[in-house]
């Protein structure tokens, strides 16, 4: 308790002025020290204090060293916030003095004149799959394939097919997520085929569960894969060919049961975000699937979106050189389920949209910005050590409600008459038509992987 100078003084003064009444001595004592404590108090009272400041930290420090309390983090660390990495990125060829980058995320599609796109024809690809070949199912336009991104303050190089392979030359490119994350893939590798034009060449190869899909460039010794992991944990969603659960659970720190098979990989590419969406509450798993009585428990989404991307930071971190590796995520993809986003009429969706949303802030309501924040609160946290390139496709792809595939790709099952009387009963409003949007995203995949 501090105790007030004024009258701690006063009741000095008062104690030596009664027994100066005997002795003048006492007296002229007593007139001494009340006068230099006017003329040094304040220098005596800041003494005294740090006396006492020393003395507690004496004391308190003698209590560390007893219990072998580890010494105070750095401030940095005791804030909460994690050293970034520093270094050159592999596969960079720009100079490291260069100026800040262009943000090639930020800008506007514009028609392209020139001819450059489509990158490639459907009919050239021969490994898309008939979910996304939208010519050979009957769409009648083509607009949606001649259109290239334009930066605001760059232009994006050319994607060049030979010299991608031949940085992946010896080397593993691993596409890690679900459905869209194999429709990037499948983009990547009709962009990549057409500079291994003998068939004998190159090869497609996947695995009788559909889990894990393989594009070899013999000449190059290069591969181009793909691996399902919907939620890049352990799920009950990861049979690649039957995973239609509604009541979806992913496992707590199960990172390494998908992450054994991506070890090894030069270039990883991770995208996970449309299996969240069922809600506002996930349900964790704590414990095996194996387990008769399952001790679960429900989490908000982004706490549990969250929790996966810090497992897979983690893998990346135990698994990955930094200094010889690549890792990037793909952000969220965006569906366009609902035409009132864009000012369409009311119960419409993506079906027979042949042109792009021209606002620049569209941002639609089936896009969740809670996990774009909780991606940035990430790598700007905890999880800034890792160098990981941030894709960020969303807002571009926002624009695009006339790429998907809509009614043209093949059906899973036949439409009823009621649907083939509505056809945007049964449009898909998730997926891309290719060749297309999802080519663009791997033109920036590859302006980031040599311009970071």
């Amino acid at each position: 308790m501090k105790v007030s100078h004024s009258s701690s003084s006063t009741a000095f003064c008062s104690s030596i002025a009664k027994k100066a009444r005997s002795s003048p001595l006492l007296l002229a004592l007593a007139l001494f020290l009340l006068f230099f404590s006017f003329l040094y108090g304040e220098d005596l009272r800041e003494l005294l204090a740090r006396r006492v400041q020393d003395a507690s930290n004496l004391i308190v420090n003698t209590r560390s060293i007893e219990h072998e309390q580890p010494a105070a983090p750095p401030p940095e660390v005791a804030e909460g916030k994690t050293k970034k990495w520093q270094g050159r990125l592999p596969f960079a060829v720009n100079d490291e003095d260069e100026d800040e980058e262009c943000d090639v995320f930020s800008g506007s599609w514009v028609r392209d004149e020139e001819g450059g796109h489509p990158l490639y024809r459907e009919a050239d690809c021969p490994y898309i799959p008939p979910q996304l070949t939208c010519g050979a199912w009957g769409r009648p336009d083509t607009a949606h394939q001649r259109w290239r991104w334009q930066p605001h303050d760059c232009t994006l190089p050319a994607f060049d097919a030979a010299r991608m392979l031949e940085a992946l030359r010896g080397r593993r490119m691993l596409f890690v997520g679900d459905s869209l994350s194999r429709g990037q893939f499948t983009s990547m590798v009709c962009l990549l085929q057409s500079a291994v034009p003998d068939a004998a060449a190159r090869s497609f190869t996947m695995s009788p569960d559909q889990q894990h899909t393989v594009f070899a460039a013999g000449d190059y010794n290069a591969t181009v894969e793909f691996y399902w992991a919907p939620f890049l944990l352990q799920s009950n969603s990861d049979d690649a060919i039957a995973h239609r659960i509604s009541d979806r659970m992913v496992r707590r720190g199960s990172i390494d049961y998908h992450g054994r098979h991506w070890r090894g990989a030069d270039v990883v590419v991770f995208s996970t975000y449309l299996w969240w969406c069922t809600g506002l509450r996930f349900r964790i798993l704590n414990g095996s699937f194996e387990e008769a009585e399952k001790k679960t428990v429900w989490v908000s989404t982004e706490e549990a979106y969250g929790m996966a991307f810090r497992e897979m930071l983690q893998w990346v971190r135990d698994n990955m050189d930094f200094n010889a590796t690549r890792v990037f995520f793909t952000s969220m993809s965006p569906t366009h389920g609902k035409s009132q986003d864009w000012g369409g009429e009311p119960g419409g969706n993506c079906y027979n949209e042949t042109e792009m949303i021209e606002d620049a802030g569209y941002w639609g309501s089936d896009s969740r910005r809670s996990v774009m924040r909780v991606i940035r609160d990430i790598l700007d946290g905890d999880g800034a050590d890792v160098p990981l390139t941030f894709l960020n496709i969303t807002q571009l792809s926002l624009y695009r409600k006339d790429a998907h595939t809509s009614i043209y790709k093949k059906q899973w099952s036949p439409p009823t008459a009621a649907q083939l009387a509505d056809p945007k009963t049964y449009a898909d409003c998730v997926h891309w038509c290719l060749p297309g949007l999802q080519d663009t995203w791997n033109e920036l995949l590859y302006t980031k992987l040599f311009y970071p």
